[in-house]
C-alpha cells in the first residue's frame, strides 16, 4: 500500500487531493479539498505575481501540509501551473515557498499538463481515439489520441479567469458583446491548431468547469443515477446549458442547480470554448472525464513503485475487479460463477433459446463477478444494495447505460424487482427489460450452482431426450446445496426455455 498527496496549484483553485493505492483494490481517493485562489488575478500587466497571491499560496500550503500530516501520506507532490508559469518571478515564489513551507514546487509545462490529463483519460475512459480538452484558470490544454496513444498536444495561453479578465471585466456574465468577443478569439485561437480540425472523435473535457457543466445538464434533465465521469452529452444538450447559463440573470445564478458559486462568474467563457472545439473537431460526442492532472500524475508515481498496477486497454476489467474486491467478493467464488454462466449461455444458445450479441455476453460475464455484491452490506436486502451500489458506483472504462444494464444483471432476483428498478432510469424498453431478465436469470441459476462455494460443480449440459429436455449436472464432493438450489431456481431457466427441464445430478 501506498500513500501520496498531489497539490494541485492552479490559476483559478488550489487543491489537496490524498490517493491511496492498494494491488487489490486500486488507486482510491481518500480526501479532496479545494480552495478558490484566482492566482491569475494577482498578476499584474508585467506578469509578476503580486505579493498578496504569493501571501495567499504560502498560508493555503501551509494549511494543506498539516491535513497531509493527519492522513500519514509517504510524499507530497505540490505541483504548480499556467499562474506560476507565467510568472516573470517564478524563482522567488519557489524560493519563498521552500523556505516558508518547505516544500518543493514543481511548475510543470503546457505540454506536460496536457500529458496528464491524457494519461488519466486514458486509464479510466473506454474510447480508444479522442481529443481531451482541460480548461483551467489561465491556459487549456489540448491533446489527440489514437488507440490509446498520445499523437499530438497543445497548451493555450487562455483559461476561464484570462478570457473573463480580457473580455468580461466590468460586463455582465452574458454580455452580449462580451460573449462575441470571446466566441471570435477561441475560434482563431483553436483555429490555429491545424491538427485539431473535422477528427470527428468524441470530445473529453477535464476539471472543474467541465464538471459543473455536467453537474448543471444532469439536474435539468433529472438525471437518475450519480456521478459525471463518462456521461455524455451532445451538441444539443451543450447549446441547452448554454441558453440557460446566457438566459439567467447574474443574481439569480446560484439558484442553477449543479452551478457551483465559485465558478458562477467564469463558466459562460469555458462552455464558449466547449461549444467552438466542438464545431472546429466536428466531434460527434461531448464526454466528461472526472479524472485528470491529478489522477495523471499519480498513476506516472505509483507506476514507479507497482509497474504493473495500471492497464489503460483493461480500464473496465480492471475496475470491475477493484470494485468486486471493495466488497470483498471471494475472486474464487466470482470467477467459478463466471465459469457456470458462461457455460449455461452456451448451452441454452446452442439450443436456440437464446440469441445475444457478443457485447450482451460479455456484460453477463462481468455482472456474474459481480453478482450480489450487496450480501457485503445486508443479506437481507441484498438485491437493492446491489443495484444501487453498481448502478451508482464510478466504474472506469464503461457507458452511463451499460453501468445501469450492469446493475439491474448482477442483482436480479425476480421480475417485479428487475421492473422496479428499470422504471427508475426509463431507459429500457420491453424488449430489452425482457433481455435483461434472461441473463439476469442465468446469473441467478449459476449461483446456485456453486452456492456453497466449494467447486463441486466440473461440468454441465443440456440434451433432448425423449422430447424432454434435460440437464445433466455433473459433480464431485458433496452437492447438497448445490442441488437444493439449483431445483429452487430452475424455474427461471424454464422461463427462458418456455418449457420444463429436467435437472439431474450426477457423479463423475
Amino acid at each position: 500500500m501506498k500513500r501520496i498527496g498531489l497539490v494541485d496549484i492552479g490559476s483559478n483553485t488550489i487543491r489537496l487531493v490524498l490517493f491511496e493505492y492498494d494491488e487489490s483494490t486500486g488507486l482510491k481517493e481518500l480526501q479532496n479539498i479545494k480552495t478558490p485562489a484566482r492566482l491569475a488575478q494577482f498578476l499584474n500587466e508585467d506578469y509578476e505575481m503580486e505579493d498578496e497571491g504569493i501571501d495567499n499560496l504560502i498560508s493555503i500550503l501551509n494549511s494543506f501540509k498539516q491535513i497531509a500530516a493527519k492522513y500519514d501520506v509517504s510524499d507530497i507532490y505540490p505541483v504548480a501551473t499556467a499562474a506560476i508559469r507565467q510568472s516573470v518571478n517564478v524563482d522567488g515564489i519557489l524560493e519563498k515557498v521552500q523556505s516558508e513551507v518547505g516544500m518543493k514546487l514543481k511548475v510543470i509545462t503546457g505540454k506536460e499538463e496536457a500529458y496528464y490529463g491524457y494519461h488519466a483519460v486514458a486509464h479510466t475512459i473506454s474510447n480508444t481515439d479522442g481529443v481531451t480538452i482541460d480548461i483551467g484558470g489561465g491556459s487549456t490544454e489540448l491533446t489527440y489520441f489514437e488507440d490509446k496513444k498520445l499523437i499530438h498536444s497543445i497548451s493555450l495561453p487562455f483559461g476561464v479567469v484570462t478570457l473573463k479578465s480580457m473580455f468580461f471585466e466590468d460586463s455582465d456574465h452574458n454580455d452580449k458583446k462580451a460573449i462575441a468577443e470571446t466566441e471570435k478569439y477561441v475560434k482563431e485561437q483553436l483555429k490555429g491548431v491545424k491538427w485539431l480540425a473535422k477528427r470527428k472523435v468524441p470530445i473529453l473535457a477535464i476539471g472543474g468547469s467541465a464538471r459543473n457543466i455536467a453537474r448543471i445538464h444532469q439536474s435539468e434533465t433529472n438525471y437518475p443515477i450519480a456521478g459525471v465521469h463518462g456521461y455524455s452529452m451532445s451538441k444539443g444538450d451543450l447549446k441547452d446549458v448554454y441558453s440557460l447559463l446566457k438566459n439567467t440573470d447574474s443574481d439569480d445564478l446560484d439558484d442553477i442547480d449543479g452551478l457551483s458559486k465559485d465558478r458562477s462568474d467564469i463558466i459562460l467563457p469555458s462552455l464558449i470554448v466547449f461549444r467552438t472545439l466542438y464545431d472546429v473537431v466536428k466531434a460527434d460526442e461531448f464526454k466528461f472525464s472526472r479524472k485528470g492532472i491529478r489522477e495523471g500524475m499519480a498513476i506516472s508515481i505509483i507506476s514507479k513503485d507497482f509497474p504493473d498496477a495500471f492497464d489503460k486497454h483493461e480500464v473496465f476489467k480492471d475496475s470491475l475487479i477493484e470494485l468486486a474486491n471493495d466488497f470483498k467478493i471471494k475472486p474464487s467464488a466470482a470467477q467459478r460463477r463466471t465459469e457456470l454462466a458462461e457455460r449455461i449461455f452456451h448451452e441454452l444458445e446452442k439450443h436456440q433459446y437464446i440469441d445475444f450479441k457478443k457485447h450482451e455476453k460479455n456484460l453477463m460475464k462481468n455482472a456474474a463477478y459481480l453478482f450480489y455484491l450487496g450480501d457485503f452490506i445486508d443479506r437481507d436486502a441484498t438485491s437493492q444494495h446491489t443495484y444501487y451500489l453498481i448502478s451508482n458506483s464510478n466504474i472506469n472504462g464503461i457507458v452511463h447505460k451499460d453501468r445501469v444494464r450492469l446493475a439491474l444483471m448482477a442483482s436480479y432476483k425476480n421480475k417485479t424487482l428487475l421492473k422496479f428498478y428499470a422504471d427508475e432510469t426509463d431507459w429500457f424498453d420491453d424488449d430489452e427489460v425482457e433481455d435483461i431478465q434472461a441473463l439476469g436469470s442465468i446469473l441467478k441459476f449459476a449461483n446456485a450452482l456453486n452456492v456453497s462455494d466449494t467447486g463441486v460443480v466440473k461440468e454441465l449440459y443440456l440434451e433432448e431426450e425423449d422430447d424432454e429436455m434435460v440437464l445433466t449436472v455433473e459433480y464431485q464432493g458433496d452437492p447438497i446445496a448445490e442441488e437444493y438450489q439449483a431445483n429452487r431456481q430452475k424455474k427461471h431457466i424454464e422461463k427462458i426455455m418456455d418449457e420444463d427441464m429436467e435437472l439431474r445430478f450426477t457423479e463423475t
